[in-house]
């Protein structure tokens, strides 16, 4: 993928129970009662329970067509501008029907919330980041970008032809498709710009830091005055 390819994209972009019967017995006075005959009863014994195959491993090796290092990746794809959701739920059924879940392991099209205000009241809206891209993740063969090139509503792989460049960790980060960990450093009282969410763009001083959680807690002016978000790593860059 291009360096411009990339930035515009970062840019713009489911019987009864049978009741026993009843025994008669006829009494038959000529006839001495005959003694009850038991039978020993079988004895129970616990069947082992029968384990499941185990799962075969994909051959990395056997795969037609195979680009890259055989490790799945984020991979951009073009769609008619309004189709993203519905481009979604195709690839994802036509995996789940041909078996293929190693292969293609999920389909995202990334969203965020974003505020609005108006005659002074906040609104929270969800819109999507890139109208007209689904993100997959995916290992890239000849099966594999066939099935995903093909499904209605798809125009293509951003990339060179049949060969499409995965996105790098960075830009997977930004996008926030993905948990990454992150070494960020940064300390209470440090100012932190917020890249990605309903406060992008907005500037804020770092009150507490959860590295386990790769969160932050920080305040921003909003209305006049300070207000406390919490924050992924992901979210913010240092200034």
């Amino acid at each position: 993928m291009g360096d411009n390819e990339k930035d515009t994209i970062m840019e713009t972009v489911f019987t009864e129970e049978q009741q026993p019967e009843e025994l008669e017995t006829l009494e038959r006075p000529d006839q001495p009662e005959e003694a009850e005959q038991t039978e020993p009863a079988e004895e129970l014994t616990s069947q082992p329970e029968e384990e499941e195959p185990p799962k075969k491993k994909l051959d990395i090796e056997g795969l037609e067509g195979l680009r890259g290092d055989g490790e799945a990746k984020w991979y951009v794809v073009h769609t008619y501008s309004g189709h993203e959701n519905k481009v979604k739920v195709n690839i994802e059924k036509i995996v789940e029907n041909r078996g293929m879940q190693e292969l293609i392991q999920d389909v995202v099209v990334p969203t965020e919330d974003r505020v609005e205000i108006k005659n002074g009241q906040r609104k929270i809206k969800t819109r999507k980041m890139f109208p007209g891209y689904v993100i997959v993740k995916m290992i890239v063969t000849n099966e594999s970008w066939y099935l995903v090139r093909n499904t209605q509503g798809v125009t293509g792989f951003v990339g060179h032809g049949s060969d499409p460049i995965p996105l790098s960790t960075e830009e997977v980060r930004r996008m926030g498709i993905e948990k990454v960990y992150i070494d960020l450093d940064v300390d209470v009282g440090d100012t932190v710009k917020i890249i990605n969410g309903p406060f992008e763009s907005f500037m804020g001083v770092v009150e507490k830091v959860n590295m386990e959680k790769q969160t932050l807690k920080a305040k921003i002016s909003m209305f006049g005055g300070d207000t406390p978000v919490e924050l992924d790593f992901a979210q913010v860059d240092k200034i």
